[in-house]
């Protein structure tokens, strides 16, 4: 009679549980981010039935990644801490801001209510006030600073992706936020060019590193995708202005100069993609970096979908037309893309919890 293998016991699973816990990526609700914008993108193009299911997925994502950063925050606040004094890791904490944001936007779409929107709407703007401040206060005061090329990467072009999301979810509910249509829309245009001149200064730097700086295979992560993330979510914020601009004079006059400057991002934008996919070939090819999951992939799918729609919105800003034909394609990249990382992520969590099963199977 053949023998079955042995059950994991029930502590070994708790720890690979805790330990998963403990360990858990601050980045990680870029998975949030890139599942609503995918699902953004997918609703754009009249694929409701899996723009909604991906809205179901996003809500139970989001609820779960906020139970899992509570239970590290109270029960591994040592390790929480040391992500957060990290150069490098900081701006991941970000990702909750512009998840919420994107998140918020899903709601609009798919409910046609806003109150939750609303209300995601202050969480995300009370997180970013303190996020953004605490980081910009630690990187400035903290007197044992690591040098440049170990320390800044597309992770802090979160900076831009965060406060550009608040300036999306914003102008969308500047009917309905307590403030005013005016102040709304103002507060939008004030963070849509915060985000612009972030977005200068830290390329800048994240080129610097690139240009004069050895680069190895293991430091060119998914993140760097966020160079062009950043300036994608600008374009959609600038468009998103644009389209408005018949609810206040104020935005009339600026109409020309909102218009160059957006698409003088999305320009940006469609520019760093060929190298983005030339240096990830580099990459896993030329180095031979094995393909393994890791949060930061969701880093690569969030531009993806955003690129989709931000190209989309500023076609119908600026009556463009014929660039309607990009989404068309991006579309099925980002939805690919997403369902990549979904299909393993799964896989890499099963072998973390089964990893004890299946490796005393094999021996037997």
């Amino acid at each position: 009679m053949e023998s079955k293998p042995p059950v994991l016991p029930v502590n070994e699973k708790k720890k690979i549980f805790a330990g998963g816990i403990a360990n858990l990526s601050p980045a990680y609700f870029a998975m949030v981010m890139a599942t609503g914008i995918v699902s953004v993108a997918a609703d754009l193009f009249a694929f409701h039935w899996f723009s909604k299911m991906l809205f179901y997925i996003n809500i139970a994502a989001y609820i779960t990644l906020c139970i899992l950063y509570g239970i590290r925050f109270f029960k591994y606040h040592k390790r929480f801490l040391a992500d957060y004094m990290d150069h490098s890791k900081n701006p991941a904490y970000l990702t909750f801001v512009a998840g919420t944001c994107v998140l918020g936007t899903q709601f609009i779409l798919q409910t046609g209510q806003n109150i939750l929107s609303i209300g995601l709407f202050f969480i995300s703007l009370a997180a970013w006030l303190f996020l953004i401040y605490a980081f910009f206060t630690l990187v400035t005061i903290k007197r044992r600073k690591p040098p440049i090329d170990k320390s800044i990467s597309g992770l802090w072009l979160l900076t831009i992706v965060s406060t550009q999301a608040l300036s999306v979810l914003a102008v969308q509910l500047c009917e309905v936020l307590p403030f005013g249509i005016h102040k709304t829309l103002f507060f939008s245009l004030f963070m849509f060019f915060c985000g612009c001149m972030f977005y200068i200064i830290l390329i800048t730097l994240i080129i610097y590193r690139m240009a004069f700086f050895e680069m190895e295979a293991e430091s060119f992560a998914p993140a760097f995708w966020i160079n062009m993330g950043a300036v994608a979510i600008t374009t959609l914020a600038g468009s998103l202005l644009i389209m408005n601009t018949g609810r206040w004079d104020f935005l009339v006059m600026l109409a020309p100069f909102l218009t160059g400057f957006t698409l003088f991002f999305w320009a940006m934008s469609t520019w760093w993609i060929p190298l983005i996919i030339v240096l990830g070939i580099w990459r896993h090819i030329a180095r031979k970096l094995p393909l393994r999951y890791h949060p930061q992939y969701w880093g690569m799918v969030f531009p993806l979908g955003m690129y989709t729609v931000c190209t989309f919105r500023l076609s119908e800003a600026l009556h463009l037309e014929f660039i309607k034909e990009i989404p068309n394609v991006f579309l099925y990249i980002a939805i690919a893309s997403w369902l990549l990382a979904f299909v393993t992520m799964l896989i890499s969590a099963g072998q973390q919890i089964f990893q004890k099963k299946f490796a005393e199977k094999n021996r037997i």
